[in-house]
């Protein structure tokens, strides 16, 4: 089942947003990320987290919807997005798309990609889709639609990656080895509107941008 999981971070009001929430099998809001819907007009079918960045007139808006609400104490060990996603795979979600999942908060958006990781982890495709960026973390092979000119960046998220090989962009790699810290992968260029991702041991960062 697919499924939404809307943080508190930046999210642009767009038809391309509004038609991924209302697509999913399943709408899970993150605390203060009850904004968002509220904006759009959406219902959740669940909110979740301890409640400390959500408005008391946007926590009152969707009682009065008789949404569900569960609610955590603030000294806890998980974030409310990851604790949405442990509800989300305990409800048979088979892949997760992270809205609101980046902005200003550095240490929320690099916990919001590690948890991309863990899911890759687990077998369960997913991502996190921003104004401007589409990033997943890739085990073995993506296939990615865009248009010429698009960007594509590769991050290594673990000591290094190898065997990559990309296809369809401006510089494609055939086998080749990413260590963490190196810039090698950043700032390539659709070149098709299909572009291949493949990566043999490691794990990547994939980052499908647009300025």
């Amino acid at each position: 089942m697919k499924c939404v999981i809307i943080a508190n971070g930046d999210l642009e009001y767009s038809e391309k947003i509004i038609g991924i929430i209302q697509e999913a099998g399943l709408a899970v809001c993150a605390d203060g990320g009850i904004r968002h819907l509220k904006a759009l007009g959406l219902l959740p079918h669940i909110i979740i987290g301890d409640f400390d960045s959500a408005l008391p007139e946007d926590t009152l808006y969707f009682k009065e919807k008789k949404i569900k609400f569960i609610s955590h104490p603030s000294r806890k060990n998980e974030t409310d997005t990851d604790l949405c996603i442990s509800w989300a795979l305990l409800n048979h979600a088979t892949d997760i798309t992270l809205l609101g999942a980046t902005g200003t908060r550095l240490d929320h958006t690099l916990a919001n990609v590690f948890l991309l990781k863990k899911l890759a982890g687990l077998g369960i495709p997913a991502r996190i889709i921003d104004k401007h960026n589409t990033i997943y973390v890739v085990t073995d092979q993506i296939e990615l639609k865009g248009r010429p000119g698009d960007l594509l960046s590769l991050l290594p998220v673990t000591e290094k990656a190898a065997g990559i090989t990309i296809k369809g962009v401006e510089y494609p790699l055939v086998d080749a080895t990413l260590e963490m810290g190196s810039s090698l992968g950043i700032s390539n260029v659709f070149k098709e509107t299909t572009v291949l991702v493949s990566v043999r041991e490691g794990i990547l960062m994939v980052i499908q941008s647009k300025d």
